[in-house]
């Protein structure tokens, strides 16, 4: 089969092509979604430059939550369904996934120089596993291996509660609820550990040490390379948060075959995660922390393993 596939993030769109589990290297191209005003434009630009007028099947991963085959973007005014991807593509074999689930579907796809080990343990072969996207957004999803065939359950469990361990915990969240253009009244997960919760943290540690600082998650970076002290805070702060978040996560789902951390969040905090404490944040559950030492974790660094993920669901015969 060939088929055409995207990637719809919060802030840019991935297309390529794929012969059945294979997607072309050199058919990727990426689409900045402020300059469209849905997934169609992308779709129907994408292949009238390849000069292809129409494909067997199509298959897209939103950054959003997906019901009864249509996805409604978190951070996009997009809704896509079935009708749209049969329009624009031509294709009959059609299928949308969360963007998690695609890369769910990806694992065991991806080489091994793609993924970089940042807690270790011994993976389980065929085990549960555990995919964590940490990027515009925050969503996570387990991936279990069945005799049936892989079943990754959409999930979007980056809007959970933020976990609190403190005093300064629930100040943070007390702060989260109101701080910054996105505030709504709760701080959630993804509030705490997407681009813009790195932002939220940073905030509140200057804001705790006396004056607030605003700036963006990209100067934060810098200035924790650079070595600065409150951006080393905030670092130490988002790796906790993290780490029980990942802590619940694994006793909620047992992945046994590893936790894979992806997004732009996560490579950018990849230096930092172990000496910065994340698989004691992991363990910190009271008298199941060894018990928490059991699961592996790794960064996957391959950019287009949703795209991936798409291939090999619909080669498997997916639908949805």
């Amino acid at each position: 089969m060939t088929a055409i596939l995207a990637d719809i993030g919060g802030t840019n769109t991935r297309v390529a092509l794929a012969d059945g589990k294979q997607v072309r290297p050199n058919s990727i191209a990426k689409f900045h979604n402020a300059e469209f005003d849905g997934l169609e434009p992308i779709l129907i630009r994408y292949l009238n430059e390849a000069g292809i007028t129409s494909v067997e099947g199509a298959c897209v991963a939103a950054a959003g939550p997906v019901r009864h085959g249509v996805a409604e973007m978190t951070n996009l005014s997009w809704i896509i369904d079935h009708p749209l991807l049969t329009r624009a593509t031509g294709a009959r074999h059609v299928a949308i996934l969360n963007d998690l689930q695609a890369q769910g579907q990806a694992l065991g796809h991806i080489a091994t120089e793609f993924l970089r080990p940042v807690v270790e343990a011994p993976a389980v072969p065929n085990a549960s596993m555990l995919v964590v996207g940490l990027g515009t957004g925050v969503n996570a999803a387990p991936v279990h291996n069945t005799p049936w065939g892989r079943v990754v359950p959409p999930s979007e469990c980056g809007h959970v509660s933020m976990p609190i361990r403190s005093d300064a915990d629930l100040r943070l969240a007390h702060f989260i609820e109101t701080y910054g253009e996105h505030a709504h009244g709760f701080a959630g997960v993804e509030d705490a550990l997407a681009g813009r919760g790195m932002e939220h943290l940073y905030a509140f540690v200057t804001k705790e040490a006396g004056a607030m600082q605003p700036r963006t998650s990209a100067e934060i970076i810098a200035a924790l390379t650079a070595g600065e002290a409150h951006a080393v805070e905030t670092a130490r702060l988002y790796t906790r948060i993290l780490g029980s978040t990942l802590g619940n996560l694994a006793l909620t789902h047992l992945p046994y075959g590893g936790i894979f951390l992806i997004g732009g969040m996560s490579r950018a905090m990849t230096p930092y995660l172990a000496e910065m404490g994340l698989a004691d944040a992991i363990c910190d559950k009271g008298r199941f922390g060894d018990f928490l030492r059991a699961f592996p974790v790794w960064i996957v660094e391959d950019d287009f393993a949703a795209l991936t993920g798409c291939a090999a669901y619909l080669a498997n015969g997916g639908q949805g």
